[in-house]
């Protein structure tokens, strides 16, 4: 079982603790990343761009000028794609960009992930990751101590005062076991666990 460091909110070592061998510590499929990360970022686009072809440009009925005789070359509309205010010749249309996944590839690529990250070193967790007000020095310090500056901190479930003391920061985002995906994983330099949220990725991801 990988050990990671355990961190009190102040940045102090308390101690190690064991991490699941399942999800942190299997080898490391870097194809399967590769795959459910590009359909990520994929199903991220709207795929709402669109040009209007000659078709649809509103104009340009009448013929600008006889067909022989004007030693011009022929037009039939001034909507043609040549024409300043014409139509778009070959531009984008909706479409959409959607990849599905395989629910097992999902899994598997979580835990190369969290795996990727416990083997750079750079997962920690925190004893008990709670605040009773909003406070972003406390949470700025407490990376500071951990020694971590683009983060991706996990909270057992949403939790109103760190999310918005965090959301100050620069380069640190806030997520609970549900949302996590790989690529935020791998995207952040560090991930910063509370302890409470260890068994529920355990759970969730096993």
């Amino acid at each position: 079982m990988p050990n990671v460091k355990l961190f009190d909110m102040a940045g102090n070592v308390k101690g190690e603790i064991a991490l699941a061998e399942g999800i942190f510590g299997i080898e490391v499929n870097v194809p399967v990343l590769h795959s459910v990360i590009r359909a990520y970022l994929l199903n991220q686009r709207q795929g709402t761009q669109s040009t209007k072809t000659r078709a649809e440009v509103s104009g340009g009925g009448i013929k600008p000028w006889k067909q022989k005789g004007t030693g011009r070359a022929r037009q039939g509309s001034t909507r043609s794609p040549q024409w300043t205010h014409g139509g778009i010749a070959f531009g984008p249309k909706p479409r959409d960009w959607r990849v599905s996944i395989n629910k097992k590839v999902k899994r598997l690529a979580m835990q190369s992930a969290f795996s990727s990250k416990a083997q750079e070193g750079k997962v920690a967790v925190v004893d008990a990751l709670a605040m009773t007000e909003y406070k972003t020095k406390t949470i700025a310090n407490m990376l500071k101590a951990i020694g971590a500056k683009k983060a991706l901190i996990v909270l057992p479930e949403v939790d109103k005062f760190v999310v918005a003391s965090a959301s100050n920061i620069p380069g640190v985002k806030t997520a609970i076991p549900g949302t996590l995906n790989a690529y935020d994983i791998l995207k952040y330099d560090m991930l910063i666990i509370a302890k409470d949220a260890v068994a529920k990725i355990e759970e969730v991801y096993a």
